[in-house]
């Protein structure tokens, strides 16, 4: 049967007089008369058992007493003279009275002696922690708000008064060391977390200095950290850039040749070069405009360029001052100089009675104002001069069909190896009756 189920008459000893020693100190308060030092050891009643049995043993739990800071977060311990918050002073008693009420507080909660077995006016000798402290652990931090006032229902008040309104039993005496035990496990958890939480703090910070530095000594040494550029380039490379198209020159331009087909018809609608380019020389002035096809796809402007600068050189018919040409836009010309496709050339060429369709040639449709340029020749030149003759070739088609206008015909070598005259078919052959001469693009060349 266990120990809280024994029945029979009340326990005497020992510590039922030391009980009623405490409980009559207790009364007298501290005024009272107390007993002198002992010796330290524990004195028994003359005619007390030597041994006490097994089950009238104060049971100790853990074996040892538990010692506790005086004052901080577990308030104020017995013997330290000062009281908890809230609490009314408790007499200072001898400690061989300390020590028996201590013995017998302990056996009273062994034996399950009820509240009222408990001596009066005696209070708990390990108090527990102070809610407050406990609390700034367990709940989140909130603005400071000012203390509840201390008094009755306070956590001082209940805590530090025992014994009056009633008294308090062993229920709720196991309740409050349950309490103390798990505000305990609670204090030591919430001090964890608080450091952790400052180790984290202390780990986080020394990374971002540590990023910070890196960052400043990344750029200090001129490196860049902008995702946005290419990592394999460095700051000493330059960036490659479109290389300038440097515009091609007036002699580069006619040495090139440009597509057109053999067989082209344009639409037989022609557009004037605007602009005027003034007579350079003296003699004789003639007056020309120049008209373009639609639809050929050439440069007009290279095309009035090269004419002009073409008709007034000193070995052409310009030579000695002979005579001079200025281009015109508008007005009533003395000829149109006209740069068309082979089906149009055809057209006008045989308004005058020409073919121009064998061998794709030029002509000078002299029954009207055009002077016919075939685009065809004009863009590709002829086998005579080769593809690295059609700058010199050009020129000569422009001589040839002037000259035509000028009231000049055919001539052919007579001297093989002579330079051809320019008023000989050069673009159909440079052998004529065996007699092969070397091409030509002057009416007057240099000897």
């Amino acid at each position: 049967m266990g120990r809280h189920s024994r029945t029979g008459p009340e326990r005497a000893g020992p510590d039922t007089d030391a009980d009623a020693a405490l409980a009559k100190a207790t009364d007298e308060g501290p005024e009272g008369v107390r007993p002198g030092p002992g010796s330290g050891r524990r004195r028994r009643p003359a005619g007390a058992e030597s041994h006490v049995s097994f089950q009238q043993a104060a049971h100790v739990r853990g074996g040892h007493p538990e010692h506790r800071e005086p004052g901080g977060g577990w308030g104020a311990g017995p013997g330290t003279g000062r009281p908890a918050d809230g609490e009314r002073p408790v007499p200072r008693r001898p400690m061989g009275q300390a020590r028996t009420a201590d013995r017998a507080e302990k056996a009273g909660r062994a034996q399950g002696a009820p509240a009222s077995a408990r001596p009066a006016g005696t209070k708990s000798l390990i108090p527990g922690p102070r809610r407050e402290f406990v609390e700034a652990f367990d709940t989140p931090p909130t603005p400071p708000t000012p203390p509840p006032p201390r008094g009755e229902g306070g956590p001082a008040a209940g805590r530090g008064a025992e014994g009056s309104g009633g008294g308090t039993g062993q229920p709720e005496e196991a309740e409050e060391g349950k309490e103390g035990r798990g505000s305990k496990g609670r204090t030591f958890t919430g001090i964890a977390a608080a450091a952790v939480t400052t180790v984290l703090a202390v780990v986080v910070a020394g990374q971002v200095a540590q990023d910070d530095g890196a960052s400043n000594t990344a750029r200090s040494a001129g490196v860049d950290r902008d995702d946005t550029r290419d990592a394999s380039r460095s700051d000493d490379r330059p960036t490659p850039t479109a290389p300038r198209v440097k515009p091609l020159t007036y002699e580069q331009k006619m040495a090139r040749a440009y597509p057109l087909a053999a067989k082209l018809r344009g639409p037989g609608k022609f557009d004037s070069v605007p602009g005027t380019a003034k007579a350079p020389g003296t003699g004789h002035k003639y007056r020309y405009r120049i008209d373009v096809e639609q639809g050929l796809g050439l440069d007009p402007d290279l095309f009035a360029r090269a004419v002009q600068e073409t008709l007034n050189d000193d070995r052409s018919w310009a030579h000695d001052g002979a005579m001079t040409f200025e281009r015109v836009s508008s007005g009533d010309p003395d000829f149109v100089i006209t740069l068309a496709s082979p089906g149009t050339t055809a057209d006008w060429c045989r308004k005058s009675g020409l073919d121009t369709t064998v061998d794709n040639v030029s002509c000078d449709s002299a029954a009207t104002e055009r002077v016919m340029i075939n685009a065809y020749r004009w863009a590709q030149g002829s086998a005579t001069f080769g593809p690295d003759e059609l700058f010199a070739y050009r020129q000569m088609l422009i001589n040839h069909e002037v000259g035509h206008r000028l009231g000049h015909n055919h001539v052919s070598c007579r001297t093989p190896g002579a330079l051809a005259p320019v008023m000989q078919q050069q673009t159909k052959s440079l052998d004529i009756d065996g007699v092969k001469c070397r091409p030509n693009a002057w009416a007057h060349p240099g000897r």
